[in-house]
């Protein structure tokens, strides 16, 4: 391992990647990574001036990005985001499932309409972007898929069970994918952060906030750019012996 091979291991240059819920937070964060490592970057988010803005600062950058409003939980939405990817950057190598909708239902109190809206957004359209991207994906020298999951996959979540259980269930999915893809050349692995400031954190109460970043050993939530290492890390090179995995980033909360 020379100077040169080892630098290479995280460099993206010529790869082009899908980031859902790519306008902000840990989305927006893992964009500029990626372009920064020389990734050409389609951001998808439900809110058009979003994308729009997204992309613009990803090109001012140095990059080369486009925005796509995309709904994770209509599926022509996907299919719709998968084409102009490939019409409009030439190709598909990263998928970043990391869009996710963090409605709070009390156990007990569910209704039809948050359950089904969670699942759509959380679980299905995950799943159904890896499938229309799969065939982009395979046709890649270095296919990877990160399905961004939550430490709250292996910890009781009250109030936010509904949340919790699809992304265990996209881990899940997670390493059935490893199984099945790795014959195809597609790895699949998944990033579980813990508390990280971002718009979803700060929803909550500041006491529960505190009470969120105090949880873990290090006592503090993450910076959304603390989570482009581990992203970089499982879509380049640097991790081509690595799936059906979770990178668990949080700061020491899960214990182990």
């Amino acid at each position: 391992m020379n100077q040169h091979q080892l630098r290479s291991l995280f460099d993206l240059t010529g790869r082009v990647a899908i980031v859902t819920g790519g306008t902000r937070g840990i989305g927006r964060s893992i964009a500029e990574g990626f372009v920064a490592s020389g990734a050409r970057v389609a951001v998808a988010s439900r809110k058009a001036n979003a994308c729009d803005e997204t992309a613009q600062a990803l090109r001012a950058m140095g990059g080369e990005a486009i925005g796509v409003p995309t709904h994770l939980g209509e599926l022509d939405s996907l299919h719709v985001l998968v084409e102009r990817t490939v019409d409009e950057l030439g190709r598909l190598d990263i998928v970043v499932n990391n869009a996710a909708t963090p409605l709070r239902e009390d156990l007990g109190h569910f209704t039809p309409e948050a359950y089904a809206k969670s699942m759509d957004v959380n679980l299905r359209g995950p799943v159904f972007l890896v499938q229309e991207a799969l065939p982009h994906l395979r046709d890649s020298p270095s296919g990877a898929v990160i399905n961004v999951i939550s430490a709250g996959a292996f910890l009781h979540a009250p109030f936010l069970a509904t949340y919790a259980a699809t992304k265990a269930a996209l881990m899940s999915f997670t390493r059935s994918m490893a199984a099945e893809f790795a014959p195809l050349g597609v790895r699949v692995n998944a990033l579980a952060p813990g508390s990280v400031d971002t718009d979803m954190m700060r929803k909550n109460t500041p006491e529960a906030q505190d009470q969120m970043a105090s949880s873990s050993l290090q006592r503090r939530a993450a910076h959304p750019d603390e989570m482009v290492g581990p992203a970089l890390f499982l879509a380049s090179d640097a991790s081509s012996f690595v799936t059906g995995q979770v990178v668990i980033a949080d700061g020491g909360l899960v214990p182990h």
